[in-house]
């Protein structure tokens, strides 16, 4: 499947704009990764993965990945590609999988970590992560009233996961929504003209 034809899939079960952007940011900085860490000649399988990941939880929280599971397979993706998006809802969702490609365990640890610093960089003057620093990303890190809903725990877990540091997954991960925020933002007007 090409890129047109998934991001068509994504928005038939996902309308609000926060949803569509947050698919657009993992998608980004899951190519970053993949290209950071030595998986290029699988990029676009990865930023497929972070594109796809939450295509049922606009439509269906209850159900998340399990549902995706359906939708994906119905779309005509093979069991690794469900495999990998079923993934990042591993301990929260009863239905997913544990993460077992390094890919899976950069989507589960990425996923949590793309919300918060985006809500971080909705408090800046700026609304961008380009001048936000790590130090400023750990203060809001450990401030557990601020955005609520990002788990530290996932986010924890998934730095194990990948045998990083937490320091570390933020700083990659900062540097990736920095690599890739102006992409999004384009991604964005383009999504309000059509």
């Amino acid at each position: 499947m090409n890129r047109d034809t998934a991001f068509s899939l994504l928005k038939v079960y996902n309308k609000e704009p926060f949803h569509l952007q947050h698919a657009l940011t993992v998608e980004a900085v899951m190519r970053w990764f993949a290209d950071e860490l030595g998986y290029g000649e699988e990029a676009d399988f990865w930023a497929m993965v972070g594109l796809l990941h939450d295509v049922d939880f606009e439509r269906y929280p209850e159900e998340h990945c399990a549902k995706a599971a359906e939708i994906l397979e119905q779309a005509g993706f093979g069991g690794r590609f469900i495999h990998a998006v079923c993934a990042h809802g591993y301990g929260i969702m009863p239905s997913s999988p544990k993460p077992e490609h390094q890919m899976e365990k950069v989507l589960f640890a990425a996923d949590e970590l793309t919300g918060l610093i985006g809500a971080a960089a909705l408090m800046r003057p700026s609304r961008s992560v380009q001048d936000m620093e790590l130090k400023s990303l750990k203060k809001k890190f450990k401030d557990k009233s601020f955005a609520a809903g990002c788990s530290r725990e996932t986010i924890r877990q998934g730095a194990d996961m990948l045998g990083w540091e937490l320091d570390s997954l933020m700083d990659k991960t900062l540097s990736a929504m920095r690599a890739t925020e102006s992409a999004v933002e384009a991604g964005m007007q383009v999504l309000k003209t059509t």
